[in-house]
């Protein structure tokens, strides 16, 4: 008897919905996509029981007749392709037909659809893959399709689905990537009757719709990514500024031809991109927007249309990456100070509009602090019970707290530091939609020789001395690196360094790249490598171990080809070097050596985040200030 033998029809369905269908939000994924795929535009979801009770999906597209009412039931039935070139560029988001007849066959299954010209539509009743009932039905123009029960007759896969709370909130996922991608169709999400989203069509882009995802306060932090093409590849979206990430990937969501989709090609652009503008172990907050040739990328590599392969990786990886960092380049926003709730000082302070005792501020009004000389370290201590030292906060002149008094616009204010007002520097941070230029900067102090004081015309702004010291010289290095001018340190015992065959191939296509980073490499057998010297500014305790992890960069990075991916190599190396060689906290600076830092930090490409990601500069508005000090209500 013959061990081999063919499947059923039914007993087929259900291992292909294994595939398609992994839970309830796969439904929603391609149902709405053959929405799309019909022209909606209007879309509502409804789902009872995170999916499991019900999924409803209603749109206004063609609609269909009754044959292909009935065809489209039939397993590889569509209208999407009809030759072997129409599968090699494929433009629609449904192609493959699978979706409808899995559905069906792991649910309780109901098509109701009705072209616009026709008089009647056409239901379709299937239970299980098992068709019940055709019949005419009166609806309006359009498709509703509905699956209850999900994995009613396989409960192998029903007992696999996750809490409520954990398969909504990938419904909700799948619902909202959809409506970004598509802004100019009406939206509507029914979670067991109530409406949990409604998205009316606009025609101003996905900024509107971003908002009502992620709040106001976070879509007003986000980047404009102006269009750029690159190799036929056009991106454009909205990315977080500095100090705006996050420590997974969730916030990051990419687009291609309006699918949302999933690359390392397009992880490794945004990486690149960002450089060194993100602080370790955190992820950018991207919505990036990519269109190309079909033909240039395979959406038919997963089962369920999630991930896509590319035919050039690099070129999309290039493209991703300098979108992203000319939109970084163009910003120069300043982070602020200002959170989403009232700032509280110290850990139980009172709210502003707390009554102050007198007592306290009488004692503050008649104390006066004077800027000690060099090497006075008098204790100072507070009613908070802040103890810090007088020194910690250096000043030009006597200030007397008093309370505050605003001064009159016409007073002019006279610069502590004359060499920072003069100075020529050749970039303006923005806050907002305004500059702030260098030369309005009026230096105050210095507090615990950490954080440089400074005014400007919006309010107040402080300076990571360390941070803003480690930008400048990154930079410095950064642009003799980008030159091809990095200096070496000749070996005195040239090292061994021993490989796999594959991580040998990769090091054997990029020795001219890392001879321009500086690691002069010679092959000295299979699989291994002799090293004869290493770059300068290189400090490590052990170069093989820095070795291999330049080895598994460049593997991860599309193969590791181009300059690009040369400079990307070296900056982590050159940020904990420059690390070493900054300002540190405590270190006192004189008057002119902080005009210098601040002519140094405006004039490179990213003024406003150290090497690390962290913020060099901060600025506190003149607006908040006042509020904080209960001088303005609202």
């Amino acid at each position: 008897m013959s061990k081999i033998r063919i499947l059923s029809d039914a007993l087929a369905s259900q291992v292909a919905a294994g595939e398609v269908v992994e839970r309830p939000a796969s439904v929603i994924r391609e149902l709405v996509q053959n929405s799309l795929d019909a022209g909606a535009r209007q879309i509502t979801v409804e789902v009872q029981q995170a999916g499991s009770a019900l999924i409803r999906v209603s749109d206004d597209g063609s609609g269909m007749n009754r044959e292909d009412a009935l065809m489209c039931m039939e397993r590889h039935a569509t209208s999407k392709i009809r030759t072997k070139e129409d599968l090699e560029a494929i433009a629609s988001f449904g192609f493959r037909g699978e979706a409808l007849p899995s559905i069906a066959s792991v649910s309780r299954f109901r098509l109701v659809t009705r072209e616009h010209e026709a008089m009647v539509g056409t239901e379709v009743e299937i239970h299980g893959g098992k068709l019940l009932a055709v019949r005419e039905q009166g609806c309006s123009a359009g498709t509703m399709i509905e699956a209850r029960a999900l994995f009613f007759n396989v409960p192998a896969r029903r007992k696999f689905l996750r809490s409520e709370a954990t398969e909504y909130g990938h419904i909700e996922q799948q619902f909202v990537v959809h409506a970004l991608a598509h802004p100019t169709v009406a939206w509507t999400l029914l979670r067991d009757g109530a409406v949990m989203h409604h998205f009316p069509a606009s025609t101003h882009g996905p900024k509107e719709r971003i908002a009502s995802w992620v709040g106001a306060e976070l879509a007003g932090r986000l980047l404009e990514v102006p269009r750029l093409e690159h190799e036929g590849i056009a991106v454009h979206g909205f990315i977080g500024g500095i100090g705006v990430s996050r420590s997974t990937r969730e916030m990051q969501v990419t687009f291609l031809n309006g699918r949302p989709v999933e690359s390392p090609s397009i992880n490794y652009g945004l990486r690149e991109g960002f450089q060194d503008a993100l602080m370790k172990g955190q992820h950018a907050v991207a919505f990036l927007f990519l269109q190309m040739d079909p033909a240039g990328y395979d959406i038919n590599v997963h089962p369920a249309k999630r991930e896509v392969r590319f035919r050039e990786g690099r070129s999309v990886q290039q493209a991703v990456a300098r979108a992203v960092a000319e939109a970084l380049r163009r910003s120069q926003v300043l982070p602020t100070g200002i959170q989403s709730r009232p700032m509280r000082p110290g850990v139980v302070a009172a709210e502003p509009s707390a009554q102050v005792p007198a007592s306290a501020v009488a004692e503050v009004a008649s104390a006066s602090v004077t800027a000690p000389e060099i090497g006075a370290s008098p204790a100072v201590s507070t009613s908070q019970g802040l103890v810090g030292r007088a020194d910690d906060f250096l000043v030009a002149e006597p200030v007397l707290l008093r309370p505050p008094v605003a001064l009159a616009p016409s007073e002019p204010a006279m610069p502590l530091m004359p060499e920072v007002a003069a100075a020529s520097l050749g970039r303006a941070v923005l806050q907002g939609n305004a500059a702030l230029e260098a030369q309005s900067l009026r230096v105050l102090g210095v507090i615990h020789r950490l954080f440089v004081v400074l005014e400007s015309p919006r309010g107040l702004v402080l300076m990571d001395q360390h941070a803003a010291h480690e930008r400048v010289n990154f930079e410095k290095m950064n642009r003799a690196l980008a030159q091809g001018a990095v200096a070496t340190q000749r070996l005195l015992m040239p090292l061994t360094l021993q490989v796999t065959t594959r991580d040998a191939l990769i090091l054997e296509e990029n020795l001219e790249t890392l001879a321009r980073l500086g690691v002069e490499l010679e092959p000295f057998g299979k699989g291994v490598f002799k090293v004869e010297a290493l770059p300068a500014f290189l400090k490590v305790d052990d170069p093989l171990q820095w070795l291999d992890q330049v080895v598994e960069e460049l593997q991860s990075l599309a193969g590791g080809r181009g300059s690009g991916t040369a400079l990307r190599l070296a900056q982590e190396s050159i940020a904990k070097t420059v690390c070493r060689r900054s300002v540190k906290a405590n270190d006192r600076l004189a008057e002119a050596e902080i005009a210098a830092l601040l002519r140094d930090l405006f004039a490179c490409e990213l003024p406003h985040c150290c090497p690390h990601g962290r913020p060099t500069l901060i600025e506190m508005p003149m607006r908040e200030l006042e509020k904080r000090f209960g001088r303005l209500v609202s």
